[in-house]
């Protein structure tokens, strides 16, 4: 067990006058615990108490190695499981209960104890976890190192006439070159109205001279994943291309700006907004500027118009405004990574956002 994320999980009950945790999502107990296990439909929880106990109810199909740091409770196939949970229980008045539970298990615990007051006690787990520690801010720097030499890799082969889905499979390719063996999503490798789509899936399309190509590509390293964006243009670039490119790039320049403690996540989506919207493109500036990333690749704490959360160091977000012109076949994404320090961000992503024009073969 992480005793220093125990320890802030532990007070954030405190704090909310919760009494006992139920977590069940396999992240966060990994999280906790380092140890990845996938129950499939099977009862798999992490029970936490006020007091500092703490066990670990499994079935026993899935059997642990060493030393696991929590005491291990174990039920089969046969056996009424949220029983058995509960047995081990102290009956606090408030049980948090994690968000991604199935319901019949809640409702099982319900009907053995409807005293209880149940209420999400997802949000303790999350708040915590958007706070990266030393250790975890290392590895996302070294998985978005992993992922810059990936897209630096992978920007020249958009004029080697492979379709989207042959790009996005070279993105697998590459990350499995550099010891990445896992995509952090499905990479997006989208020529021309493609990228202008951003309901767009992926196809056979090819890229034309004068295509923009969104390549938004991540993966988990060590269990923290990657994830940044670049557009680049087939052999040459239209002047309204070239109008929209910098827009989108100086969007994330002052969304990047505004990354730093102090600030509201809705800040953050403000600066990359208004400019844009000050352009004449806010119609066509279709999501939200970004999300929390770190053991998932969309953590809870999004950058949205709404999140008036304020931005702490230590959070690790993406910064990802973009203009899509779907008419026009111009799609244009600029996304980086950011580690909110002390008294700004660090930038985890170095590849350049000078406007590439890729040379035909």
């Amino acid at each position: 067990m992480n005793q220093e994320r125990l320890k802030r999980i532990l007070q954030g009950m405190k704090d909310r006058g919760v009494d006992e945790m139920i977590i069940s999502d396999p992240v966060a107990i990994y999280y906790l615990l380092g140890r990845k296990i996938v129950p499939g439909e099977r009862m798999l929880v992490l029970y936490l108490n006020i007091d500092g106990t703490s066990k670990l109810v499994i079935n026993e199909l899935f059997p642990q190695d060493g030393d696991v740091g929590v005491d291990l409770v174990w039920y089969n196939d046969i056996d009424d499981g949220v029983k058995i949970l509960s047995d081990h229980m102290t009956k606090g008045k408030v049980i948090g209960i994690d968000k991604n539970w199935a319901s019949h298990f809640l409702l099982r615990l319900q009907e053995l104890h409807p005293e209880l007051k149940y209420v999400n006690g997802s949000e303790i787990v999350d708040d915590v976890r958007q706070i990266k520690d030393e250790d975890e801010k290392q590895l996302m720097r070294e998985s978005s190192k992993i992922c810059d030499a990936v897209m630096e890799e992978l920007i020249p082969w958009v004029v080697k006439g492979l379709t989207e889905n042959e790009l996005g499979a070279k993105v697998a390719e590459l990350f499995a070159k550099h010891g990445v063996s896992e995509m952090s999503f499905d990479p997006i490798t989208a020529y021309g109205r493609g990228g202008a789509d951003p309901h767009h899936v992926t196809d056979d399309s090819k890229g034309k001279r004068g295509d923009s190509v969104v390549l938004d590509i991540g993966g988990f390293y060590k269990g923290y994943a990657s994830d940044m964006t670049r557009t680049v243009f087939i052999g040459e670039a239209s002047e309204k291309a070239r109008e929209v490119y910098e827009i989108v790039k100086e969007a994330n320049l002052r969304g990047i700006a505004a990354a730093k403690p102090g600030n509201r996540m809705c800040d953050v989506d403000l600066a990359c907004r208004d400019y844009i919207e000050s352009k004449g493109y806010g119609e066509y500036f279709t999501h939200r500027t970004g999300h929390s990333i770190g053991l998932e690749d969309h953590e809870v704490g999004d950058v949205s118009s709404v999140n008036e959360a304020i931005i702490r160091p230590g959070q690790c977000f993406s910064v990802e405004p973009g203009i899509y012109l779907l008419d026009e076949g111009i799609g244009v994404r600029v996304e980086d990574l950011v580690i909110i320090t002390e008294d700004g961000c660090e930038v985890l992503n170095s590849v350049t956002k000078d406007l590439i024009i890729v040379e035909e073969e």
